[in-house]
């Protein structure tokens, strides 16, 4: 058996969601005529309180979209050192909207309204016009940490101050509602835009959602054909979004218990330097050197389960529907009986 903790992006369809993709009535969704792809669309948009949708292949996709369409070629973008649409989106920022980067170094990703307010350049023809701040809730490499509301709230005032929009790339925000107890409306209310993924923690095998204004979402359905990502009977995957939102939400606090579990197992450990507080579906430990990230990495694939050198140090472990008390068990025992070092 093996056991794959590499990201939530493993998962595979359930057999009720299956069922449901089996089903759905599709249609052409470049000229809008897709049924099932309207209604997903619909439900994310009244989830948050927003006004429109607009279905894409991935989270990248989303992200770079809305960059794109809250800024013009010139303009700079704040976001923390560690944010996907940084770290993991080939340079999409500089080659999609020409935009340059100001990057933050937040507290395992997430910054303050100080922080930004510190980033945002002086109107000066010299300096590159401050048009989007971007954040990350939960945040990936920070371990799944997850925002305060009010820390949102702060950093939402100063941009209205400002006249800058508000971006979050949402791509585990159903994680970091459960684990806060937060809703989905309080997010819709403080961001400009919201890019959420159906394809992660929420088991959909593809797909993510920009949210936002009806005027902002029908600029970015053009950029969405500019950039590919106008897809046709697209149907039968929104199917999937739509039984995800309707079914797997809730169920995201048991992806937290058992990654508590295991965090709990790790420190400790002779190896283990250290473990980031665990919010969420997300562990990040360090070892201790001179053993790296990959070495240990490759021990564990050794012995069935599968996980990520995220940093030469630091290894990334992600909760998911298709992880089993049984498998938290099992991981338990290796990683416990593991001796690196020798």
């Amino acid at each position: 058996m093996t056991i794959d903790f590499r990201s939530d992006t493993v998962t595979k369809p359930t057999p009720a969601m299956l069922e449901a993709m089996m089903r759905a009535p599709v249609g052409d969704d470049v000229y809008g005529e897709d049924p099932s792809v309207n209604r997903l669309e619909a439900l994310s948009a009244e989830l948050f309180g927003m006004e429109a949708a607009l279905f894409c292949p991935s989270g990248t996709m989303t992200n770079q979209i809305a960059i794109k369409v809250h800024t013009v070629p010139g303009d700079e973008v704040i976001c923390d050192f560690n944010a996907h649409i940084y770290q993991y989106e080939g340079g999409g920022i500089a080659f999609n909207a020409g935009a340059s980067v100001r990057l933050l170094h937040g507290d395992r990703g997430r910054f303050t309204s100080i922080q930004v307010a510190e980033g945002i350049n002086a109107d000066d023809v010299h300096k590159a016009r401050t048009s989007l701040v971007c954040l990350e809730n939960t945040t990936n490499r920070g371990g799944g940490a997850c925002y305060e509301l009010k820390d949102v709230e702060d950093i939402r005032a100063l941009c209205d101050r400002q006249g800058i929009a508000l971006h979050l790339d949402g791509a585990r925000l159903f994680n970091a509602l459960v684990a806060k107890g937060q809703s989905a409306k309080d997010y819709g209310r403080l961001f400009h835009t919201i890019s959420i993924c159906l394809s992660k923690s929420l088991g959909a095998p593809v797909g993510s959602l920009l949210l936002g204004p009806k005027d902002f979402i029908r600029k970015a359905r053009r950029v969405r054909k500019v950039f590919g990502g106008g897809m046709r009977q697209a149907g039968f995957i929104a199917a999937a979004g739509i039984y995800a939102l309707e079914n797997n939400i809730d169920r995201l606090s048991e992806d937290h218990d058992r990654a508590a579990q295991i965090a709990s197992a790790l420190d400790g450990l002779s190896y283990v330097e250290r473990v980031l507080p665990v919010e969420t579906n997300i562990i990040i430990f360090e070892v201790k050197a001179p053993l790296t990230a990959a070495a240990l990495v490759e021990q564990m694939k050794g012995a069935g389960i599968l996980a990520y050198a995220i940093e030469p140090l630091k290894v990334r472990l992600v909760l998911h529907l298709d992880i089993t008390p049984e498998m938290v068990t099992r991981t338990i025992d290796v990683l416990s009986g593991l001796n690196p070092a020798s």
